[in-house]
This record gives C-alpha cells, sequence and structure tokens, in this order.
C-alpha cells in the first residue's frame, strides 16, 4: 500500500524542519547546485555574522579564502563519490573579515520533484574549543617542565603499591638511573623500611584525604636507608573512589644528619665563625649588631664589646645603603627570597678609612618572621691591588707589541735613509774642500748642512737601534761593573757636574746572561736622563743593585731628584719619538731602546714619579733566560 500525503502535510513538515534547524548549535545551509544558499538558521549567521536575509541567495564560497574553498571542493567531491557525510576543519570569512575555525561536515542528496543535487552544510564553531585545547596543552607543558624540574621528588601511584610516575630528583633520591625499573618496582616491598608504615599512610590518607609531614624510612636501590617527609594526596575516580595517591617526597637525611653534626659541634661552628677570614656581622631587624667575629674587628678596628649591642649597623655605611640591602633581601630577584649575593659597597672602618668589599647576606628567618640580618664581608682591598697589577701587565704586554712592530718599520725606514744621507756627507764635504781652498762666504751654509745632516746619520743611528732584528747574543755580565764602566766615561761630562753620584751597589750579586754592549746603552740612557732632569739646579742620582727576593733576578733602580715626569704623561715615555725635549734636543728613541733592549732580555722596566721631587726607573733582570721563561 503506497503512502500518500497531502500538500498541507509537506507544509507541516517543513515547519517542524526549520523549528528543529533553529534550536541547534550547530549553523545548517542548504546548497543548491551551484553553491548558492537556499536556506540558513540562526547560528550560521551567528558563527558568520551576517544576518540570514543577506546570506539566502549568496554564493556560499565568497565566505571562504582560496585554500579554504579549495578544501570545500575536495569535500564535496569525496562526498558524491562516497554519497555519505564528510567532515574537515575549515575557515570561515566572516562579516569582520576575521577567519572563524569551523567543523564543517558536508552530505548531499537529490531532490526526486526536481531531480537536482541539494547539499547540506553542518558548520561549528570550534574557535574556542581550539583556543581552550591550546591553553590547556600550554599548561600541561608548564606543569611537566615543574614536575621534571623540581628539585624534590614528586610522585604518582596507585592503591596496590606501584608507581605510575615520576620525577628525575626521585630518580636520583633513591638511587636509579633508569625510570622504567623503578616503575616496576613494589612499593610496599622494595620502597618501606618498615612494611608497617605503608599501611599507616593508607589508614590516614583514606580517611584525610591527605598526609602531611609523614615521616618514613625508605630504601634506596643500593640498599642504603633515607629518611623522607612525605606529603601526599589521594587521587578519586568521577565517583569519589580513592584509586591513589600523589605526593611530594622530601629527603631528609641529610637535614637530620647536619642538625645531629649542628648538635655535636656547636661550639666548633662558634670558633669557626670567630676564625674566619671574612668580617661577619649580624644585626636584629632594628639594625643593632648583635654579633662581631674577629675578621670584623680587624677590618674595621672596632672591638667586639664597643660594637654589641651598642653599635648600629647604619654607623659602617649609610641609612640609603641598608634600606637598599634589605629592599633586595626581601626581593625574589637577587638570588632568592632571604638572599643577597656579592654586593659592592665601601664600609667605614675607625679610622674613617673607606674599604672595598663583597657583601653576602642573608635574613634569619623563626617561622616566617624575620629575626635578623647576616652578612659576610670580603675585603676586595687585595682584589683590586692584583687586578690593577694585571691591568698594567696588559698595557706593557701591548706597549712590547706596539715596540716590536714600529721596531721593525723603523728599521725599514732607517736603512731606506741612510744612503741618501750618506750621498748628501760626501758631496756637502767635497763641496767644502772646494770653498775653504777659494776662501767662499757660502761656507758657513755648507757647514749648516753637514751639521744637520751629520744630526739625521745620528736620528738614523738611534732608528736602526731601536729597530735591530738580529739575535742578541747572551753572555755572563756583572751589572755593577757595567753600571761603573759607564760613569766613567759620564762623570766628567759638564752635565754631571753639579749632581752627586750616590752607589748602593751588592757586589755579592750573581753574573746575569745578558748582551753587556745592550745592557750598558740601557743604564747610560738611565743616567743621561736623570742628569738632563737635573740640569737646572743639580741633584743627586742614587743607583742601587739588589737580589729580588724570588732569588732568581735582580733590580737597579736610578733614582733622581730632578723636575719628575707629570701623570698624565707617564704612560707615553716608552712610545717611540715621545719626548719633552726642546725641538733638535732628542729623538725620543733613548727610553724605547731602552725598553726593547730589557724586554728581550725577558725583563721588565717600571717608572715612579712625582712632579717636582723627582724619579725612579727600575729595571728587573732575570739571572738566566731560563728563568725568565
Amino acid at each position: 500500500m503506497q503512502n500518500r500525503h497531502n500538500p498541507s502535510d509537506y507544509g507541516e513538515r517543513a515547519r517542524m524542519f526549520q523549528a528543529i534547524t533553529e534550536m541547534g548549535e550547530v549553523g545548517i545551509i542548504v546548497l543548491d547546485e551551484k553553491n548558492h544558499i537556499e536556506f540558513a538558521n540562526r547560528m550560521v549567521s551567528q558563527i558568520t555574522g551576517y544576518e540570514t536575509e543577506k546570506l539566502l541567495g549568496t554564493d556560499f564560497t565568497v565566505l571562504l579564502d582560496a585554500q579554504n574553498r579549495t578544501a570545500f571542493e575536495s569535500l564535496k567531491k569525496e562526498c558524491a563519490a562516497h554519497t555519505t557525510k564528510f567532515c574537515q576543519v575549515i575557515e570561515i570569512i566572516s562579516s569582520s573579515s576575521n577567519p572563524v575555525l569551523t567543523e564543517m561536515c558536508f552530505a548531499s542528496f537529490i531532490q526526486e520533484q526536481s531531480n537536482s543535487r541539494k547539499g547540506f552544510v553542518y558548520l561549528r564553531d570550534i574557535s574556542l574549543q581550539k583556543k581552550l585545547t591550546e591553553e590547556l596543552r600550554a599548561s600541561e607543558k608548564k606543569f611537566r617542565n615543574l614536575f621534571e624540574r623540581i628539585d624534590q621528588g614528586i610522585s604518582i601511584t596507585t592503591k596496590e603499591g606501584r608507581f605510575l610516575d615520576c620525577n628525575p630528583a626521585l630518580l636520583e633520591t633513591l638511587g636509579y638511573q633508569s625510570k622504567e625499573e623503578f616503575l616496576k618496582m613494589d612499593i610496599t616491598r622494595d620502597l618501606y623500611v618498615n612494611p608497617e608504615d605503608r599501611k599507616e599512610f593508607q589508614e590516614r590518607i583514606e580517611r584525610d584525604g591527605f598526609v602531611k609531614n609523614f615521616e618514613v624510612e625508605f630504601k634506596k636501590k643500593n640498599g642504603e636507608k633515607l629518611s623522607i617527609l612525605l606529603t601526599s594526596h589521594a587521587r578519586t575516580d568521577e565517583q569519589g573512589q580513592v584509586i591513589g595517591y600523589q605526593g611530594l617526597m622530601i629527603d631528609m637525611s641529610e637535614r637530620i644528619r647536619m642538625e645531629q653534626e649542628l648538635r655535636e659541634k656547636h661550639g666548633f661552628l662558634s670558633n669557626l665563625l670567630e676564625s674566619s677570614v671574612d668580617c661577619i656581622l649580624v644585626a636584629d631587624m632594628k639594625g643593632k649588631v648583635i654579633f662581631f667575629n674577629k675578621a670584623a674587628e680587624k677590618l674595621t678596628g672596632y672591638r667586639e664589646e664597643d660594637v654589641i649591642g651598642t653599635m648600629h649597623i647604619s654607623q659602617f655605611y649609610s641609612q640609603e645603603t641598608a634600606k637598599e640591602i634589605m629592599r633586595m633581601l626581601r626581593s625574589d630577584n637577587f638570588g632568592g627570597r632571604g638572599k643577597l649575593e656579592n654586593f659592592m659597597l665601601t664600609i667605614n672602618a675607625q679610622n674613617n678609612e673607606e674599604i672595598p668589599v663583597s657583601l653576602s647576606a642573608s635574613i634569619v628567618y623563626e617561622g616566617d618572621k624575620e629575626i635578623a640580618s647576616l652578612g659576610i664581608f670580603t675585603d676586595l682591598r687585595e682584589k683590586i691591588k692584583i687586578e690593577k697589577e694585571l691591568q698594567d701587565t696588559q698595557v706593557r704586554l701591548l706597549q712590547s707589541e706596539k715596540m716590536a712592530s714600529l721596531g721593525s718599520l723603523a728599521a725599514g725606514v732607517a736603512h731606506e735613509i741612510n744612503n741618501p744621507l750618506g750621498g748628501i756627507l760626501i758631496y756637502a764635504s767635497l763641496l767644502m774642500e772646494d770653498f775653504e781652498a777659494h776662501n767662499d762666504s757660502r761656507m758657513q751654509d755648507l757647514k749648516k748642512i753637514v751639521e744637520e745632516a751629520t744630526r739625521c746619520k745620528e736620528i738614523v743611528k738611534s732608528l736602526l737601534e731601536f729597530g735591530r732584528q738580529t739575535e742578541t747574543k747572551f753572555e755572563p755580565v756583572d751589572v755593577n761593573k757595567a753600571i761603573i764602566d759607564d760613569l766613567f766615561f759620564l762623570e766628567n761630562q759638564v752635565i754631571f757636574h753639579d749632581i752627586k753620584i750616590i752607589k748602593h751597589l751588592d757586589f755579592s750579586l750573581p753574573a746575569i746572561q745578558a748582551n753587556p754592549n745592550q745592557i750598558k746603552q740601557v743604564f747610560m740612557n738611565m743616567m743621561v736622563n736623570a742628569a738632563e732632569a737635573m740640569s737646572d739646579s743639580g741633584g743627586s742620582l742614587t743607583i742601587t743593585t739588589e737580589l729580588c727576593s724570588d732569588g732568581a733576578s735582580i733590580f737597579i733602580s736610578f733614582k733622581d731628584t730632578g723636575v719628575g715626569i707629570p701623570p698624565e704623561i707617564q704612560s707615553k715615555i716608552f712610545d717611540p719619538f715621545f719626548t719633552t725635549k726642546a725641538v733638535g734636543k732628542g729623538t725620543g728613541l733613548g727610553l724605547s731602546t731602552s725598553y726593547g733592549i730589557i724586554q728581550s732580555h725577558h725583563g721588565n722596566i717600571e717608572v715612579e714619579s712625582e712632579p717636582g721631587k723627582g724619579t725612579t726607573f727600575t729595571i728587573y733582570l732575570p739571572l738566566t733566560i731560563e728563568e725568565a721563561k
């Protein structure tokens, strides 16, 4: 028997279908064969932002960009080929031009009356779902990072006594290398020293839902016992039944051992604090000093009995500094709450000296209450001195490298100039002989040419000595004899007439390995420079030789009472061509050449000078080249 329906029945069913579609939370669209929208419910309007009336008759694909339009067409083809519904994630372009992420399902059917294919599109907005999923993944990642990185043992276990998960800290605490091996253990048998503790733990957590600070003994993999502080919460299923536990295991063994040691060695630690090389100072929260060790007495000059209970911390550094230190101690940004490391400041000693120190400080707590602050002050004066010496050494190294480079350049220039100068002198001398025979008035001009060319030859000679590239030959040299030989030539010179020579020579000094001519050249430069510094009013030159404390080198000092060297040019005196003498009075290569010679002997030159009081040049030379290396 064939079912028949009158038109009113179809109208009623259509209205019912529309009512049902409007009640749902899924967007429903009916498309004709050309993708034009014939029907769209209210959820489509909500998802796209377009009013339903404006959507009707619109090509559905205008709501898609090129990529998603291709995906939609592919979805239609799949559906047509398999005559079933297919779903895919596709972005819809809303009225505000913002993409809306949707799950799109497509189905089609052939309408019998018109024999045309209709398409059904089901849209579900999954933007919020995606956002929540991403947030959940991020949250899970943060939890996993925390779980993996926290330095206390964390575990998740079953009620029956198996580990489901644990962090690396727990593996390390219990001495396991493999997580797989660890998860296979029987907790009651393999972990608890006393199985009765496991029963008590389970009774408490079943009763209260948690266990806090439960002290038990666990076994490490090697059998060693550990004292553990266990805090756990019950894990329940949807019906509220306990299915396992999750919690924190803190290894108390070290703490218990330390507490025992502290009780046993209280007197020792007290002596240790007192004998510390660093200044240790403890103040109450009002700033009154309550502990002051021997090193603090030595550093500041104050006595313990004059400080404890009477002096305020601000007497060692300013109130502003004290407030800044407490602010950083209470912050999490300077080593953690209650801690401060390597804070640089100066403290005031009893003699008003400002001493640079490094402070490591902490707050002493009693529970959450601050009861005192402790500071360890390390004297930085020696460190600063060593850093200064290192900086000076680096400067000398740069100077040495600069001298080597300039030496090569100077030697090349000198060789190129020397030959033309020789020619000038030869031809000028020949002309002088002719002019002298004829009593020529230009004779004085030629003499001036010869004098200036000769001076140039001396400069070239100095350049060649400065840039000498030949290997230095060493032999035993008596430095005292070298000084005396130089003085034999210099003492009778006019420049030395008003200068008193004072010799403090140690004649027991061993001979050094050196080039005798070069060493004499250096000593002569030192003495001539000293004499020139005292040429206006005379003075004294004190020459001292002595064995250094290391027993492997000697030092020779030349101390004058001359005009001194201004501080701003002391760093330049060894630079080639630098001179304070008048034009024509010096080449500026004497000290540079001397510096190069001493460097080639693996020695060093130091200068101390004060304007108006004089200058001291000190030369350090090793006894042997092997010792210098």
